[in-house]
Order: C-alpha cells, then structure tokens, then sequence
C-alpha cells in the first residue's frame, strides 16, 4: 500500500533523457509532419487573430464616448469587420482542429499498432515479469495519454505561450506604464496561487487515499462478516474502522483549513491586485494619459494573460505526464524480440520427421534463476513415437514441453530435432511443426469456425469439417443452430470442457503438425468427457511424434515410452508394462497411489 501511494504521488520530471525518449515516440508522427507544421501555422495565426477582440472592446468603448478613432471608424463598421474577423477565426480553427486530428489519430494509431506487434514478439520470460492489467495500460491509458497531447494538449499550450507573449507585447506597446505595474504584481500573484493550489490538491488526494483505505476496511468487514462474527472480532474491526476515520477527520479539517486561507489569498491577494491595476488605470484615465477604451482593452488583455499563466501551469503538468508515458511505452518498444534473443538463422525449417533428442539439458527459469528445474535431462523420442512424461508437480514436464517450443533458452545441453539443433532453424517455420493442446483450453471470444482455422487460416471448408469430424466435435457443432458461426464466448465460456478440448484438437488436427504436444488434455474432464476426447487424441496421434504429459496414468498406457521425471531428472523409462513390474519404483509408487484414491472415492 505504502508503495503504491509512493508510485501515485510521485511526479514524473522533464529532464534532457525523458525529452529525449519522449522525441524517439513523437518520431511516429513524422510522416504526418506537414500536417502539424500546417496545424502549427493555423494556430499561430489563430491565436493572433484572438487578440483583435480584446483591442475591439475599448476601440468600440472610445467610438461610443464619440472619441475620434483610426480611419474614423464606426459602431457598424467594427461590428462589420468583427463578423468577418469571426468568419476566418471559425474556418482557421476548423483546418486546425482537422490537422492536429489527422495527427494524432494516425500517429497513435501507428504508435498502438507497433506496441502490438513489438508486444506479441516479446519472449514468454517479458510475460512472466509483466502483469496482465499493467500492459493493458500501457496500450490503453499510456496512449490515451499521447493522443490528448497530440491532438489538445500540445496545441493549448503552445496557444498560451502565442496569448502570453502576444497580449504582454500588445500592452508593452499601447500603456507601457500600465504594463510595467501590472507586471510588477498580477503574474506573481498567480504563481503564488498556482503553487498554492498544488498544495491544496495534495491534501484532497491524501484524504482521498485515506477515504479509500477506510472503503476497503469497510469492503473487507462485510465479505467476511461470518469470519468477524465466528471469531468475535466486531470490537477489534469497529477500532480498525474507528482508526482511519479519526485520521481522515484529522486531513480533512488540514484540507478544510488550507481551502480557507487559499479562498483568503484569492480574496484579499489576487482581487487586491487586480483593483490596484484597475484604480492605478482609472487615475491614468482621470490625468488623460489613456483613453477609457485603452482601460477597457487593458483589463481584458490582463484577463487573457492571467489565464495564459495558468493555462501554462495546467498544460506543462499534462506534457510532462505524456512525456512519463512515452517512456513507459518506450520500454516495450524497445524490449528485445524473440528473434533477437536467440541465435541468427535463415535456415528454414522443412516439415520434420520428428526425431527428438534431449541431451543433458539444464535450465532453470529466469524470474527464479536459483532454483535449477532440468539438471542434465537426456531422453531419445523415434519419429512418429507416442511418449509420455510423468512426475509430480513441479518436477518440470510442462518445461520440457515449453524448451522444445523455445519460449525459453536452455542453460546447458542441446535439443536436437531430425539432427539439428533446434537453434539452428528459423523460428517461425520451426514452430509450424508443432501443435500444443494444453489443460486449460482457452478459446478465443469469436466463432467455433474463427478457432478451428487459428490452426491455418487459409484452410477450405471440406478441410475444417474434416477436423472437426476426427475431434468428434461434429456431431455438437451441427446441434448448434448457427453450427460453425456459434460464438463461443469470452474464453469460449459458452462451451463445456470438453466441447473446448475437441476444438482446440480440432484445431491441431487442421495444422496437422509433425510433433504434437499434449499437457494434460483430459485430466480437468469428467469420465465421459475424458472418452471422448481420448478417442479424438487417438485419431490425432496417428502418423506423428507425441509428447504426452499425464496426471492420469490410465490414459498413457498404450504409449511406446513412459519417462518418469523426478527432481528434475529421468529416473526411469519404459513401457507401462516394465515400469508397474519395478517394486517401489517411481512410476509404480504413483500407479499405487492413483488407484489407492480412485479406490477411496
């Protein structure tokens, strides 16, 4: 908790790196550049063309008072040139916010387009490291964030430095002496207020996580109201409780009382000033030195320079926030690919055979370098033999599978398919020559056709329905009444177990792969789920190398070679038959064991 408030409330900093970083992000928007610098031009011009109304005030003011004005100008006439000024300003501003939206639309949708790809590049071991939600963020929240600035944030501030600038050379130039007194004392008084309301937000977000530590004792205390009453803990939860509201009493009147002395700074400090430029204007006025409109037209000016300062304040903390999330985007993009972890090879992988040798592998996994998961695996598996790996959990039979699809990078040994080192073929042919059908199927959200063809896309019709009728999924897809256009749901939660295990056969029989791989297919399934989809694996076994990792023993006893893994070695090999006959032996005690609570239930 107290690292999460930290990360919350720290504040990213503009340093030469982070700008730096940030100019490597905004080079996605390089191909649209003409259509910034264009956007650019507009807004400059724009905000230039804004500084008539303000200088149109007073000039009307004077006309009325029946002042003498340039080129005798008249009340119709202003109002005459004021529409046409209002008639180029709404088509200056309609081409700029069509600009900055041409970039920043593109430009993100370039920059989200590359995260995607540089994200599903990335090795598993990115994965293991990285929580889901965070780079959910990244592709959301972080980009959201560089689309703002792109498409608002950027122009507003770059509009309050053109107002900024514009309105305190306007005044420089028609009440110098004017100028140079509210210089002296308007932008200080704002700063001063600006540093001022960040302290104030920094006690409302204090009280705010203090809000939101009590709601979770509250949360908390009713999810497991049966634990509190069982344990009689009402009175220890009710002085948790009592705890945290007595602090959030304690924030909220420092909150109260630092919202009091800022609405008196605002009252007495910020109007204060503003009436010492307005009377300092109107004895100015009263000695002849400017004109009522000049007053008017000051006033004004001020106004839009007062919320430049502020404006400025608001949209550099905005920048500085995008700045912080191109850095975090950056990272990923310049995470280093599978391909660029593992060695160089144009050596394309032809179908294999499927011979596979494991020779003194090593490995232990990278988020847990300390602890070895293989030490010197070495097994032989012929082509087109069925092979199971057995051993308790944890002993490293899902590892072996993951080694051989090269999520991972060993530590020491080799694996060899048909001769070669697996390292020695180009990574995406070589893993066209697997298919996995793991445990936990998990399907994709769209239809049963869209996840069978996930097998090969290009696939015909005849081709899908032949898959589906060797993983006995047939027969339940045409019961559907949309039959192969049925949605399956998020994670194909539509579908039974079973119904998601027969698809994703489906799906391995239709990329008809060399060497298959299966992770405990059947073990979540009921017993007559299980039949069926054991008769499915059967048909897709035929012709192919099979790695079989079981829990249940009964399913891997047709298997030409059983592989016990233990502690991260083969402790023994043979047939289901040699293995059972070994007194005390590794397979036989698990056998044991197995029966002893199939018995028991």
């Amino acid at each position: 908790m107290m690292e999460q408030d930290q990360k919350e409330t720290s504040r990213p900093k503009l340093t030469r790196e982070s700008l730096r970083h940030a100019l490597q992000i905004f080079s996605y928007i390089r191909p649209y550049r003409w259509q910034f610098i264009f956007g650019l031009f507009l807004l400059f011009l724009s905000s230039t063309v804004f500084m008539v109304f303000p200088y149109t005030v007073g000039l009307m003011l004077d006309v009325a008072q029946g002042k003498t004005v340039m080129a005798n100008l008249s009340l119709p006439k202003i109002a005459i040139g004021l529409v046409l000024v209002l008639a180029f300003q709404g088509v200056v501003s309609y081409l700029r916010v069509m600009m900055f939206a041409q970039v920043s639309e593109k430009g993100t949708a370039d920059i989200r387009k590359a995260l995607y790809q540089k994200l599903i590049s990335l090795p598993i071991v990115f994965f293991e490291k990285s929580r889901v939600g965070e780079l959910v963020s990244r592709l959301t929240n972080d980009l959201e964030k560089l689309y703002n600035t792109l498409y608002f944030v950027l122009a507003e501030f770059f509009r309050q430095i053109i107002l900024l600038v514009g309105g305190i050379i306007f005044l420089a130039w028609q009440t110098p002496k004017l100028a140079v007194v509210m210089l002296a004392t308007f932008p200080v008084i704002v700063v001063g207020a600006m540093i001022f309301g960040r302290y104030i937000r920094k006690l409302s977000k204090e009280r705010q996580q203090i809000l939101a530590e009590s709601n979770t004792i509250l949360d908390e205390t009713l999810q497991t109201i049966h634990a509190v009453k069982a344990f009689t803990n009402e009175a220890f939860e009710y002085g948790r409780y009592k705890k945290v509201n007595d602090s959030v009493i304690h924030v909220s009147m420092k909150y109260a009382g630092g919202r009091a002395i800022f609405a008196v700074f605002i009252i007495t400090m910020l109007f204060g000033a503003l009436f010492f430029v307005i009377w300092t204007g109107m004895r100015m006025v009263q000695a002849g030195e400017i004109t009522a409109g000049q007053l008017i037209s000051f006033v004004t000016f001020t106004a839009v320079i007062g919320g430049a300062i502020a404006g400025l304040g608001n949209f550099y903390s905005e920048l500085v926030g995008a700045i912080g999330a191109t850095e975090r985007v950056r990272e990923i993009l310049n995470g280093e690919s599978e391909h660029q972890n593992r060695p160089q090879t144009n050596l394309k992988a032809a179908r294999f055979q499927g011979n596979i040798q494991f020779e003194n592998v090593q490995f232990s996994y990278p988020t847990r370098p300390d602890m070895e998961v293989l030490k010197g695996v070495s097994l032989e598996i012929p082509a087109g033999s069925k092979v199971a790996i057995v051993g308790q959990s944890g002993a490293g039979k899902s590892t072996i599978m993951q080694l051989l699809l090269q999520f991972h990078v060993l530590n020491g040994g080799s694996i060899r398919i048909d001769g070669a080192n697996i390292y020695d073929y180009e990574l995406e042919s070589y893993r066209h020559n697997f298919a996995l059908v793991p445990q936990e199927v998990i399907l994709f959200g769209g239809s049963i056709r869209e996840n069978i063809l996930y097998g090969k896309p290009d696939a015909t019709e005849e081709e899908l329905i032949e898959a589906a009728k060797k993983a006995n999924a047939w027969d339940f897809i045409s019961s559907f009444p949309e039959k192969l256009e049925t949605v399956v749901g998020e994670r194909g939660i539509k579908l039974s177990g079973g119904q998601r295990q027969r698809i994703a056969i489906a799906r391995a029989i239709l990329r008809n792969p060399s060497v298959l791989l299966l992770d405990e297919a059947t073990s979540s399934l009921d017993a007559e789920s299980e039949r069926v989809v054991q008769d499915a694996l059967n048909n897709l076994m035929e012709n192919r190398t099979s790695i079989i990792i079981a829990h249940r023993l009964a399913t891997i006893r047709e298997v030409d070679q059983i592989y016990v893994l233990q502690g991260g070695n083969i402790v023994e090999q043979g047939t289901h038959e040699s293995l059972s006959a070994i007194e005390n032996g590794a397979y036989s005690n698990l056998a044991k064991l197995q029966f002893d609570q199939n018995i028991a239930v």
